[in-house]
Formats: C-alpha cells, structure tokens, sequence
C-alpha cells in the first residue's frame, strides 16, 4: 500500500520530483526521460509508467530554460518509437501463445484482450489513438507484432504517432505549464490530464461490456 501511495504522490507532483531530479543529475536528466518513456512504450510489464504527465511536466521545465525543447522533442520521439518498435517485436517472437498466459502483478490478460478489441475497430488507426491512453498504449505495438500487422506499415503508424504524441504534451506544457494559473494549480493539471487520458479507454470498455450483455440477452 505504501508503493502504490508513493506512486500516487510522484505522479500529482512531477513538477516537484522533476526539479529535484534536474538539480541532482542535470544533462543526465535527459538520458532518464528517454528511459522512462521508451520503457513504458517498449515493455509490456510497464504500463503503469507517467507518460502523457511528464511529457507536460518536461514541456514545462523546458519553457523555464531546464531544457532545450527541440532536442528533448528529438530525443523523446525517438524514445517512443524505439519502444513502440522493440515491443512490436517482443510482440512478434512470443506469438499468439502470450494470449495462454495467467494474470500475474506484471501482466494484466484483460489489458491484452482490450487492445485486441481496439484493433477489431479501428484497425492500423489504433497504433496512433492508442498513443493517447495509457495501459492500450502499452499493449498496441505487442498486439500489432502478434500478427495484427506488418512491420512497415506498422512503422509508419508508429511514427506518425510517436511525433504526434510527444508534440502535443511536451510542447502544450512548453505553452501552457507556466501560466501563473497553471503554475499555481499544476496537480490538478497534471490529475486532469490522467483523467482526460483515461476516459476514452473507459468509455470503450463500457461500450464493450454493454454489447456483451446485449448478446448474451439476445
């Protein structure tokens, strides 16, 4: 319970934790957001990782003179489509078999099998939507090597995705994170984006459970 409250706390006070480790690691600091957003796209044990927060909460610090915006820019696009790519292969070794696989603390089934869902939609479309929910964000590119698509038209999607992603909140931070308003209020900012993040991916599974239930009464 302890790790889940501290989890909790880093995540509605990056701004705070993201100064502290910007004064202890300085340049550093970029290699450790490369890593945070490659892992949370490139490993499907990861899901839970801050993305859409601290691409705003960077974008931010970045305004303040922390950073050089366009190089974080380059180096996180480049992190997320590394970590789309090398899940896409993880995807692709392991095979439909991984669908066989128990619910453990590292891996959810049912996050699997809503992503599967998501690509009977919106097929090749659900490499750019999912980069904007958390968790099918994860599990889109693992899916897509499993067999949903080919590796080139997957990269294709995966860039195009990857660059959208990290624009839109790195540089909507850089815009808007030091707003006096927004300054003043940045836990609510950040707990308001993890809401907005999550809603379409709530939204999607109420849907499919109630069309679960309308066939089941049929």
């Amino acid at each position: 319970m302890e790790i889940i409250k501290s989890f909790i706390n880093v995540f509605l006070h990056l701004d705070k934790y993201l100064s502290q480790i910007i004064q202890n690691f300085g340049l550093w600091t970029y290699l450790i957001l490369f890593l945070i957003i490659f892992c949370e796209t490139g490993l499907v044990i990861l899901p839970f990782l801050p993305g859409d927060s601290l691409l705003f909460a960077a974008g931010a610090f970045a305004a303040t003179g922390a950073f050089n915006p366009w190089i974080l820019f380059g180096l996180l696009s480049v992190a997320a489509i590394a970590g789309d790519t090398v899940n896409y292969w993880i995807g692709n070794y392991l095979g439909p078999k991984v669908f066989h696989y128990e619910n453990n603390k590292f891996f959810k089934k049912e996050h699997l099998e809503r992503t599967h869902k998501f690509y009977e939609k919106y097929g090749g479309k659900t490499i750019i939507i999912a980069r904007f929910i958390p968790i099918i964000r994860t599990f889109a590119p693992f899916v897509a090597g499993i067999g949903a698509m080919t590796y080139f038209r997957f990269l294709v999607y995966n860039i195009v995705g990857g660059i959208s992603w990290i624009a839109i909140f790195l540089f909507g931070g850089y815009y808007f994170g030091n707003i006096p308003v927004v300054k003043r209020n940045f836990t609510l900012v950040i707990l308001a984006i993890i809401i907005l993040s999550v809603i379409p991916g709530v939204i999607e599974y109420l849907r499919h459970r109630n069309s679960e239930k309308k066939g089941k009464t049929i």
